[in-house]
């Protein structure tokens, strides 16, 4: 798997809200996207999965996934390719559940508009990715809001190795959870990646937790590239001011931003 970007542009009406001249994501690989919110990580994400056009966004260049052009693809091809070749979680896990369904009938229903057409083999399918996951198959017989935000994202993550995703999307999949959870999530992505040859894209604010995860960098502002590099090595001597900002941003443990004394 390849994933190509080439001189790619997303507008809304007239204005830019992201420009990325150059990206490439193969099997295997995980590169991630840091900037503040508005830098354009996220809707260059929704790009790549054909989704900006539907918000109403100018998308000029080229995606192209093993060769095979995206930006102008026909929707019956987009829907081909998000979730069987591409999977993706976002930053507020519920917002990919409805929540008047049960957990079981929209992973059913993933799975069923990509081909596995028996229910027996569809909940077959669910539970051993669950258990990838470390979920009992209970939770595809409870509500959205039964769920913890970590359990939910637990569920996204594992529609995506149902399907047997070759790269997988993470928009800022921990920032809404506490940090014992963003490990476990962590983990579990790690460990996936490494049976499954799966690439990521993983997109945050969170420096510090790029760091953690990908190989590669690209650093957004404004919608535009400002650094981009092996992660080490933008990590070890970060070349551009806003790139030294967003890591003078991360904070430190035991080190406060209050002068008072008495921490108060």
């Amino acid at each position: 798997m390849k994933l190509a970007i080439t001189g790619l542009t997303v507008a809304f009406d007239g204005r830019v809200v992201a420009h990325v001249p150059e990206l490439t994501i193969s099997s295997g690989e995980s590169v991630g996207v840091a900037g503040e919110s508005g830098s354009g990580k996220s809707m260059t994400a929704m790009a790549i999965l054909g989704l900006a056009q539907r918000l109403g966004a100018d998308v000029e260049g080229s995606i192209r996934l093993d060769g095979r052009e995206l930006v102008g693809a026909a929707e019956r091809e987009l829907r081909a390719v998000r979730g069987r070749r591409i999977g993706m979680i976002f930053q507020s896990p519920s917002s990919a559940f409805n929540p008047v369904l049960r957990t079981g009938y929209t992973f059913g229903r993933v799975l069923a508009l990509h081909g596995i057409e028996s229910r027996r083999a569809r909940r077959a399918a669910a539970e051993a990715a669950l258990a990838e996951v470390r979920l009992r198959p209970r939770v595809l017989d409870r509500y959205p809001h039964q769920l913890s935000g970590g359990e939910l994202q637990r569920v996204a993550i594992a529609m995506a190795l149902a399907l047997h995703a070759e790269l997988l999307l993470a928009d800022e999949p921990t920032s809404a959870l506490d940090v014992t959870v963003q490990a476990e999530i962590f983990e579990i992505i790690t460990r996936i990646r490494a049976t499954e040859n799966m690439a990521l894209l993983f997109i945050s604010h969170d420096l510090a937790a790029i760091a953690e995860i990908t190989e590669r960098v690209v650093v957004m502002r404004a919608g535009e590239v400002v650094e981009s590099g092996s992660t080490r090595a933008v990590v070890a001597t970060p070349a551009h001011a806003y790139t030294r900002a967003l890591f003078d941003a991360v904070p430190v443990l035991g080190q406060g931003t209050s002068s008072s004394a008495d921490g108060f």
